[in-house]
């Protein structure tokens, strides 16, 4: 049986929010003599930071049914994000991959929203055959299914957590343990996924794993939208994952 770790989904890394700070002063030269010349109102004044949202917004702009009808939706319960949250790794610099694929936040979030979505199976005929109607059953069973996750930031927290996920699929390439609420999965390799184009930035991997010596394939995806973070965790009861695209098509979308 796999590790709830790894069949859930999402991250973290220590994020920082730091403010812009902008200021300017110079000279102006009249008839040869030089003059003070005072700063701007706009460069004098610190930038202000960005300001994340709260949970209630985000519940506002995850993913639903009316953004993707072919699919089918089921809201993350309070279980799943309090073993999102303590999600950890043998390896420390892994913790935020960790989290991506736990469905928790990476570093300190100002709001989160979760949910979990698959592509409905194709009705079945009536006149179809038992045989027909079985692999009909077993490709439904095998069908990529998705957690989203998003969580917001203040000041530059969001590229803070992105830059701590880019680091962390370089310095865990060769694997690492996922651990929490007494389970744990061992994830043996971390390569690049399918390149994805999405929001401001966007990264992609493909996850492979073996949990009580049964291999797993998953995909994680993560795109930065402003002080916005969403990141899609994807598994199959096949083993081998699908890449989410219409998932992370819609979601970007609404993001804006």
């Amino acid at each position: 049986m796999r590790s709830t770790l790894v069949r859930r989904t999402v991250l973290t890394a220590s994020a920082v929010s730091l403010a812009l700070l902008a200021t300017a002063c110079g000279s102006d030269k009249a008839d040869d003599k030089k003059t003070d010349a005072k700063p701007s109102a706009a460069s004098s004044a610190a930038a202000p930071a960005a300001k994340g949202k709260t949970d209630a917004e985000l519940a506002t702009v995850i993913v639903a049914q009316a953004d993707l009808p072919d699919h089918q939706f089921k809201a993350a319960t309070p279980a799943e994000a309090a073993a999102g949250a303590s999600a950890t790794s043998d390896k420390p610099q892994c913790v935020p991959l960790v989290k991506a694929q736990a469905m928790g936040a990476v570093g300190t979030s100002t709001g989160t929203a979760r949910t979990k979505v698959v592509a409905k199976p194709k009705e079945q005929a009536a006149s179809q055959s038992p045989e027909d109607k079985l692999k009909g059953l077993m490709d439904a069973l095998g069908s990529t299914a998705t957690a989203v996750t998003l969580a917001s930031y203040d000041g530059k927290g969001a590229e803070e957590a992105f830059a701590s996920l880019k680091t962390a699929g370089t310095a865990c390439a060769g694997g690492y343990t996922a651990s929490g609420e007494g389970q744990a999965g061992k994830v043996t390799k971390v390569g690049a996924g399918a390149p994805v184009t999405a929001g401001d930035e966007a990264l992609a991997y493909t996850v492979e794993g073996d949990a009580e010596g049964e291999k797993f394939t998953t995909q994680l995806v993560v795109v930065r939208k402003g002080n916005t973070l969403a990141t899609f965790s994807a598994l199959s009861l096949s083993g081998a994952a699908e890449q989410p695209k219409a998932v992370v098509d819609a979601q970007t979308k609404k993001l804006g």
